[in-house]
């Protein structure tokens, strides 16, 4: 009995460790594919799954995550027969774990053969200068032909990125002679632009100066005819000022003949050497204000003479 016992035990813990092995649990990120005797079975999404022992097996385990496959440089032929090394980056996603497991042997390496040959063909159309400058025309084309082939295999093809274009080095080194001329150019053109710049603001700054100049120049004039104005206006002042003082004080004909012989005076320390005289010399003031004739004759040299008539 003992020994029935124990191997009934040994037995009965050999099919609880089988069926411990078989509960499969399947996470958010994965699928898993099972076949049944040989041949597919199902697909089991995410849970728990029971794995009938020996009968069941899981067949492959695929990921749903988004994947980057980075392929090694491809030696590619342009239109214009240039050779250059082009590598680019896939990114896919399994959307039919079945057919992936059944479509295709390796489907990485399916999908980087079909890479390099659809390259191949893309970059045949395109000469040099084309390939350099259509780096999203050529990942459009290449996503759109991919992601068409792989449908048959499960997956969908999301992006594909041209990463490096490497032509050969003659030609590299004729591109960098190309931009540095190109570099150069563009810093002479910059050069140029700020002389021509700098010499138009110099001319301006000139031109401002000259009318800023000529401006003041006027505000002066203006300034001094209007000082000459109101100089002269203040003498005519002054003059009607007296006058009006002279009327206003009363004078009679004495003081107008004593100033009259005042100014007389004043007229005979001059240089004249002839002066006339009114033969009234109560008729001076009168004659004072009303005419008066001097002549003068210069002799070098000589002190001038008064003589009255």
């Amino acid at each position: 009995m003992p020994t029935i016992v124990i191997a009934l035990l040994i037995i009965g813990g050999i099919f609880l460790l089988i069926a411990a092995f078989s509960f499969r649990l399947v996470t958010q990120t994965n699928k898993f594919v099972v076949e049944r005797l040989g041949g597919f079975h199902t697909t089991w999404g995410v849970g728990l799954h029971f794995l009938v022992p020996f009968i069941d097996r899981v067949e492959k385990v695929v990921s749903l995550k988004e994947q980057v496959k980075d392929f090694e440089p491809q030696p590619v032929i342009t239109k214009d027969n240039v050779t250059m090394q082009i590598d680019t980056v896939v990114f896919f996603q399994v959307t039919d774990p079945k057919l992936f497991a059944y479509g295709v042997e390796n489907p990485l390496a399916a999908i980087e053969n079909l890479s390099a040959t659809t390259l191949r063909n893309i970059i045949g159309d395109l000469d040099l200068d084309q390939t350099l400058t259509s780096r999203d025309l050529i990942n459009t084309q290449m996503r759109s032909i991919l992601d068409e082939a792989t449908d048959a295999w499960g997956i969908k093809v999301n992006r594909v990125e041209v990463k490096n274009i490497v032509p050969p080095k003659d030609i590299r080194e004729s591109m960098e002679k190309q931009m540095r001329a190109e570099r150069e150019r563009r810093q002479t053109i910059l050069i140029a632009e700020g002389e021509k710049r700098s010499a138009i603001l110099r001319a301006e700054g000139d031109a401002e100066a000259v009318v800023l100049r000529a401006e003041a120049f006027k505000q002066q004039k203006i300034r001094e005819a209007e000082g000459d104005g109101e100089a002269i206006v203040r003498i005519k002042e002054a003059e009607a000022l007296g006058i009006k003082l002279i009327k206003d004080a009363g004078a009679d004909h004495p003081v107008l003949t004593l100033k009259g012989l005042e100014a007389l005076a004043k007229v005979a320390d001059g240089q004249s050497t002839k002066i006339v005289v009114p033969s009234n010399l109560m008729d001076l003031a009168s004659f004072v204000l009303s005419a008066k004739e001097i002549a003068t004759i210069k002799e070098p040299k000589k002190p001038a003479k008064k003589a009255a008539e």
